[in-house]
């Protein structure tokens, strides 16, 4: 089982070592345009398999998408990141073509492979992907949902001083300021998160989790990447495993939640296919207002894609 990894900067390299390490690949291929840089990323990776035993191999090339031929899964982490001042939106002018070019080559080579869209602005990469692959939308999907929830589990883990193993946690909506984390579909080993933690540190927990990459923008000087390349990670190991594990990833929807045409973080089953299942809850009518006011700021970046006539 091959997985090719576009993209060798700090989100690809990790996500390849993270996949390496889990050792449920046969082959992981890092793609970079930078000469050398994925081969010497692959090659060090390669060189840790002794210590941390794991058989994966691991290989790193230049701009050769021919080596990414039959991939399964394929993980798009292409595109510049996002620096101190800069909003999402900013950067689908650039990345935009960037996630074009990356989609035509590997159809070209892998027509039937799954794709797994990382690159910022995340919602409307994933819908350039799709109207760029001329695919199946199950098979043409975005890692947010994992991530942010990932956030908002472990600040919660923070603030109860548990295990984030025990919390589990729905997320949905755009990836970004408008997304929509669900405290009444939030548990910790079962118990309800209202229980355990008051409405007001609640709430702040919420602004936090919406803020996330920001946050480490600020600190940083630039984007996350050890938990976007573990999250995207994960999917291509719930895919490959066909583990049928229900995450909340960014899909196309075709009037799920009353909802169509547009791409958006909602909770689904995932699997060998790809998106197996759209999983619609039972919202409550705040919840729903909030989906939708995310939902119409997705539309808004989609349309600035749109108008750029690129397809």
């Amino acid at each position: 089982m091959k997985i090719s990894v576009i993209g060798a900067g700090n989100v690809g390299a990790t996500c390849a070592n993270v996949i390496a390490h889990g050792n449920f690949a046969k082959e992981v291929v890092l793609l970079d345009i930078k000469e050398g840089l994925s081969e010497g990323k692959a090659l060090d990776m390669w060189e840790a398999s002794p210590v941390n035993y794991y058989s994966t191999r691991i290989t790193g090339v230049t701009n050769d998408y021919s080596a990414t031929a039959g991939a399964a899964v394929t993980i798009i982490t292409s595109g510049i990141p996002r620096r101190p001042g800069m909003s999402r939106d900013d950067l689908i002018g650039t990345n935009a073509g960037i996630v074009k070019s990356v989609t035509e080559n590997v159809i070209k080579h892998s027509p039937d492979t799954i794709i797994i869209v990382v690159a910022n602005p995340l919602d409307v990469m994933s819908y350039c992907a799709y109207l760029t692959a001329q695919t199946a939308s199950n098979k043409v999907f975005g890692m947010a949902g994992i991530l942010d929830t990932a956030r908002y589990r472990s600040f919660l883990a923070l603030e109860l001083g548990v295990s984030p193993k025990d919390i589990q946690a729905v997320l949905m909506g755009g990836h970004g300021d408008t997304m929509v984390p669900l405290p009444r579909y939030t548990t910790v080993a079962g118990i309800p998160i209202t229980e355990l933690v008051s409405e007001e540190r609640l709430n702040a927990i919420v602004q936090r989790t919406k803020k996330g990459g920001g946050e480490l923008v600020k600190l940083m000087g630039t984007s996350a990447w050890y938990a976007p390349g573990a999250a995207a990670a994960q999917m291509a190991e719930t895919i490959v495993k066909d583990e049928k594990r229900i995450f909340p990833c960014c899909t196309w929807l075709t009037g799920e939640y009353g909802l169509k045409d547009i791409y958006l973080g909602v909770p689904v089953v995932l699997g060998a296919n790809g998106i197996e299942k759209v999983l619609e809850l039972d919202l409550n009518d705040d919840e729903k207002a909030l989906l939708y006011q995310s939902a119409d700021a997705v539309k808004g970046v989609m349309k600035v894609l749109d108008d750029m006539k690129l397809f």
